[in-house]
């Protein structure tokens, strides 16, 4: 197009804004609104809008009157020179018209980069409206301040599924993005595209995985991409915070962590925990009892001081194929629990390799292998996150389809499924039942406080779908219950979550 860009003091005729109070001093909402007629075929427009300082995210929905094929493309300007740093931040023509603009992440068409505060212009083009015809268009624009840098954008907060249930997922892979590697069309190695990653997770049949790469956030971008097209696959972002003291996966962040610990910016992996409460971010330690020497440089948990666990969500207790290992953090976990931490038990493949995942140090380790399967209210990141936290979740160590474990214990009308806590006074019972679906020949095993229980009188599992009930004494202290299911080969197969008993 060889039109010329129009009179700014015009636009400032054609549009208004309005703040909207969003009922939180961490976003803005702005409204943008106006007009185009057939005198403006051809031409653009540049509707303004401030950015304060200390915003961390731009989110735009734009929509016009589509009549009489009037068309109007979309692009963003930031406060510099168009071609300058500070200027063009991208193009999507008629092909979105909703985006969001971030330092660490943007949907595709536009480009992350920090948010300069200043005049930002939202850029409209017009191939086409008619002569003698108008058209409205408005511009919803939100701005998250700084103290949200994580904050879920709206348009991703819509779940793809809408209903509760029980969805399976893989906690923990990697990508080209840090070291996943897997091979090219020649058959060298090379650095593994994201995309391989998320295909194979839908060929596995998992609701969603946390790609978590080592110390970076540069795959925030790719992620946003590939979101739309896996529309029935989750994409949760997160990072393996690596030290030289231990892993943590983070999850839900979309701005840099500061990994640095020992150094005087961060001194002790408490630091690190503390901020990651601040921002509302939930951490899974992994893989914590593997060596911490040249096997594994940092791998094993060892943080000096100690970590302060009430800053810790959960243990990954299997990753990989090493739930019936001695590297297993099953035992780690346990010990926390009795140390009263209340941590979720999770799973975690620790991919590498998305097609074939053959060649992972400490065993065969594929994307859904093990699957962590949550009880969640619907299929969203907040939904998946906030089920992680609640605890009622169980570990698939095969990554099967199928199989189930659930666990219920009640007192009179109060009911505790994993993760929940039960009050039972000293001398009364609770009536507790299992569930298994699936393990035909299997055995259930129950584990109180860290040790192996004869609680079940005939563990057997004979069919298909199978409920076991017992009964437990409580003396008035607290305790925590899990279920494990082996299969018929004796195999760790399922790996369930405590309840709690008097545990306040």
């Amino acid at each position: 197009m060889s039109a010329q860009p129009r009179d700014p003091a015009n636009d400032a005729t054609q549009a208004r804004s309005a703040t909207a109070n969003t009922g939180t001093t961490n976003a803005t909402d702005l409204l943008l609104q106006g007009r185009i007629t057939g005198a403006d075929n051809q031409t653009y427009r540049e509707l303004r809008f401030q950015v304060p300082p200390g915003t961390a995210r731009i989110e735009v929905e734009f929509d016009y009157d589509r009549s009489d094929k009037t068309t109007i493309d979309l692009g963003l300007i930031g406060p510099g020179d168009f071609l300058g740093r500070d200027g063009f931040r991208g193009w999507s023509g008629g092909n979105k018209r909703r985006f969001t603009v971030a330092a660490a992440d943007a949907t595709a068409s536009y480009s992350p980069g920090a948010l300069t505060p200043g005049t930002w212009k939202l850029l409209l083009g017009i191939p086409n409206i008619r002569a003698g015809r108008d058209a409205a268009y408005s511009a919803r624009i939100r701005l998250t301040l700084a103290a949200q840098a994580d904050a879920v954008p709206q348009q991703d907060a819509e779940p793809l599924r809408n209903e509760a249930g029980w969805y399976r997922g893989d906690l923990h892979m990697h990508s080209a993005h840090s070291d996943g590697n897997c091979s090219a069309q020649s058959g060298a190695r090379t650095p593994c595209p994201l995309f391989l990653t998320a295909k194979a997770a839908s060929e596995a049949g998992l609701d969603f995985v946390a790609v978590t790469e080592h110390n970076t956030v540069s795959h925030l971008p790719a992620l946003r991409e590939l979101q739309p097209h896996f529309d029935r696959l989750l994409l949760i972002p997160g990072m393996e915070i690596t030290t030289f003291q231990g892993h943590a996966n983070v999850f839900g962040v979309r701005a840099p962590v500061d990994f640095r610990v020992g150094s005087a910016a961060v001194p002790d992996w408490n630091a690190v925990l503390g901020e990651l409460r601040r921002r509302g971010l939930p951490v899974s330690i992994n893989h914590p009892i593997r060596p911490s020497d040249e096997r594994c440089m940092g791998c094993g948990w060892t943080p000096h001081p100690a970590a302060d666990m009430n800053l810790v969500s959960m243990v990954e207790a299997v990753n990989g194929g090493d739930a019936d290992t001695p590297g297993s953090g099953i035992a780690f976990w346990q010990r926390e629990l009795d140390a009263g931490h209340r941590l979720t038990g999770v799973g975690g493949s620790d991919n590498h390799d998305a097609p074939t995942a053959d060649e992972e140090p400490f065993g065969p380790s594929r994307i859904g292998r093990p699957t962590t399967v949550v009880h969640a209210r619907e299929l969203s990141q907040a939904g998946i996150l906030d089920a992680l936290r609640a605890g009622n979740v169980f570990v698939d160590t095969f990554g099967s389809r199928d199989r189930l474990l659930e666990l219920q214990a009640r007192h009179g009308t109060d009911v505790a499924v994993m993760g929940g806590e039960l009050k039972v006074p000293a001398g009364q019972r609770a009536s507790v039942r299992v569930q298994v679906r699936n393990l035909v020949g299997g055995r259930i095993e129950a584990t109180l406080d860290g040790v192996k229980a004869g609680l079940i009188a005939r563990p057997q599992v004979s069919a298909a779908q199978q409920s076991f009930d017992f009964d437990w004494p409580s003396d008035g202290r607290r305790h925590w219950l899990r279920i494990d299911v082996r299969d018929a080969q004796g195999r760790l197969a399922l790996v369930g979550n405590p309840v709690y008993f008097n545990w306040r």
